[in-house]
C-alpha cells in the first residue's frame, strides 16, 4: 500500500511540478503571518527607486562598465572622482513624499560593485573617495525622518570582486562568452569566496541600520541560460541559506523575486515585472507584484538619453498598476552631484500635484470587483474597508457618464479633487447615468469618487 502511494505521489509531482514547489518551504511563516507583515507595502502602492553609483559620472547607461567592456583600471578613474556634492537625502525624501511615494528602494551596490555605504569588507567604498560619506546611512535617516518605510537594493553580480566569476555580462568577457575564455578569466577566483563576502555584507546592511523594510537583491539569470552555462542562480548565490540568514536578521522584511526560488512558496515576497507597458500588468492581477519602472530608457544618469515618459504615461502605469492590484516603483538616477536631474524633477512635481488631489484612489486601493463593470474610456481602483470606487477618466466625457449595471449599488458620487458632488439618476435600465460638467477638472485624468451602498 506505501509503495502505491509513493507511486501516485511521484506521478502527481511529474504531472504537476508546481503543485510540489508550493509543498516546498525555506521557514515556516503562515500565510496569515506573511498577510499581515505584507499589508503595509500592500497598502503603499507607491514608491520610489534611487540608482547612484560611480556610472552616473559616467552618464551613459549604469551597465557602461559592462556595455563597453571596460576593466577595473579602465573603470577606476570615476572612483577617484566620486563626490556627490550636491549630495542631500533630506530634499530627496521630500521629493519622494511630495510625489505620494510611501517607500524608497537606493542602490546600496550596484552590479559595477562600489558600495555606497561603508563596508570593512571591501575598499572599494564611497568613504575612501573624495566624497568620504558613508552615503547609505544619510539616506535612511532622512527618508525615515520623513515617515518613509526604508529599502536597500543590493547587487547579487559584482563586476569588481576579484573572486566573481564569469558570466555572460561580465565586463571582461565583453562579447567572448565561450567556455574557453571563461576558464581562462575564471583562473584563481572563487566563487565560494564571494558567496561569503556578499553575506557579510548584507548582514552589515541588515544589521547596522536599524529597520530595513525592503531589500531588493538583483538578479539571476533564467533555468535556460544557467544550463548553457553563462548565467548564475540559486545555486552560485547561495540562495536558502541568504533567505534564512536575511529573516534572522530582519523578521519583518519584503524580499523580491530574484533569488531564483520559484520552486520554494516562502522563496520571495512579490514578483517584480521591469520596464513593461501598462497592458502587460494585467495578467499579474490577483498576485503579489511591483512593477519597477524608470522615467526614462536608464537607471542611472543618462545624460544625453531622452525617451523620457509624459505625465500621463506615468499617471497610467500608476492607476494601471493599482487597478490590476499591484505596486509601482518609480526610479531616479540623481545626478554625479547628487542631485535629481531637472527632468526627473519636473516629473516628480507633476506626479506631486496629481497625488495632491486623488492619493485616495492609489493608497490602501486594489483591482475592482467583476460585479462593477469598467465604464468606456476609464479604469478602476477600489477600497474594499471604505466601500469606495474610482473611476479614473482616461477619456473626459463632457455631460455624461454612463454607469453601466449600477443601478443600487451608489449611495454618492464626487470628484475627488474637490470633493464637488457629482449629481446621477436612473437610466430606465440597471444603468446609472453621471451628470459632468463640461469643462474637464484641472487634472490629466480626473477621478471620481463613489461612494458604495
Amino acid at each position: 500500500m506505501m509503495k502505491k502511494l509513493l507511486v501516485l505521489l511521484l506521478l502527481i509531482c511529474i504531472a504537476s511540478p508546481t503543485l510540489f514547489a508550493q509543498t516546498k518551504m525555506i521557514g515556516n511563516e503562515t500565510d496569515a503571518q506573511k498577510e499581515q507583515r505584507m499589508e503595509w507595502w500592500k497598502d503603499a502602492r507607491f514608491g520610489m527607486f534611487i540608482h547612484f553609483g560611480l556610472y552616473s559620472e559616467a552618464a551613459r547607461h549604469e551597465w557602461v562598465k559592462s556595455n563597453e567592456g571596460m576593466t577595473n583600471e579602465q573603470y577606476q578613474k570615476y572612483f577617484d572622482q566620486f563626490n556627490p556634492d550636491l549630495f542631500d537625502p533630506v530634499k530627496w525624501a521630500k521629493e519622494a513624499k511630495a510625489a505620494g511615494m510611501k517607500y524608497a528602494v537606493l542602490t546600496t551596490k550596484h552590479h559595477e560593485g562600489f558600495c555606497l555605504f561603508d563596508s570593512k569588507y571591501t575598499d572599494y567604498k564611497a568613504t575612501n573617495t573624495p566624497a568620504k560619506r558613508d552615503l547609505v546611512r544619510e539616506y535612511v535617516n532622512a527618508f525615515r525622518a520623513q515617515g518613509l518605510k526604508v529599502g536597500f537594493y543590493y547587487s547579487l553580480l559584482d563586476w569588481h570582486h576579484p573572486d566573481y566569476t564569469m558570466d555572460n555580462v561580465h565586463p571582461l568577457v565583453h562579447s567572448d562568452t565561450t567556455k574557453a575564455n571563461y576558464a581562462r578569466l575564471n583562473k584563481g577566483r572563487d566563487m565560494a569566496k564571494y558567496r561569503q563576502y556578499m553575506r557579510n555584507q548584507i548582514t552589515e546592511l541588515l544589521t547596522n541600520y536599524g529597520k530595513i523594510d525592503v531589500i531588493w537583491l538583483d538578479w539571476s539569470w533564467s533555468k535556460a541560460d544557467q544550463k548553457r552555462g553563462v548565467g548564475k542562480g540559486a545555486n552560485d548565490w547561495g540562495s536558502v541559506e541568504l533567505v534564512k540568514l536575511i529573516r534572522k536578521l530582519q523578521p519583518g522584511i519584503i524580499i523580491n523575486n530574484r533569488l531564483d526560488l520559484a520552486d520554494y512558496k516562502d522563496g520571495a515576497d512579490f514578483e517584480t515585472p521591469e520596464q513593461v507597458s501598462s497592458a502587460e500588468l494585467l495578467p499579474y492581477r490577483g498576485r503579489t507584484w511591483e512593477t519597477c519602472q524608470t522615467f526614462s530608457g536608464s537607471w542611472g544618469y543618462y545624460r544625453d538619453e531622452n525617451t523620457w515618459k509624459t505625465h500621463r504615461k506615468l499617471l497610467d502605469l500608476l492607476i494601471t498598476s493599482v487597478s490590476n492590484g499591484g505596486n509601482l516603483i518609480l526610479n531616479v538616477g540623481p545626478t554625479a552631484r547628487g542631485e535629481f536631474d531637472y527632468r526627473a524633477t519636473n516629473a516628480l512635481d507633476s506626479m506631486a500635484y496629481w497625488m495632491h488631489a486623488n492619493s485616495r484612489a492609489i493608497y490602501n486601493c486594489t483591482f475592482a470587483p467583476d460585479s462593477f463593470k469598467v465604464p468606456e474610456g476609464t479604469k478602476l481602483t477600489y477600497n474594499k474597508a471604505a466601500k469606495r470606487l474610482y473611476i479614473h477618466l482616461y477619456d473626459y466625457p463632457k455631460g455624461k457618464l454612463i454607469l453601466p449595471g449600477y443601478k443600487g449599488k451608489v449611495k454618492y458620487a464626487q470628484f475627488l479633487n474637490d470633493a464637488s458632488e457629482i449629481l446621477y439618476k436612473d437610466s430606465g435600465s440597471d444603468d446609472l447615468v453621471l451628470t459632468l460638467p463640461v469643462k474637464k477638472p484641472p487634472y490629466e485624468i480626473p477621478v471620481i469618487e463613489v461612494m458604495l451602498q
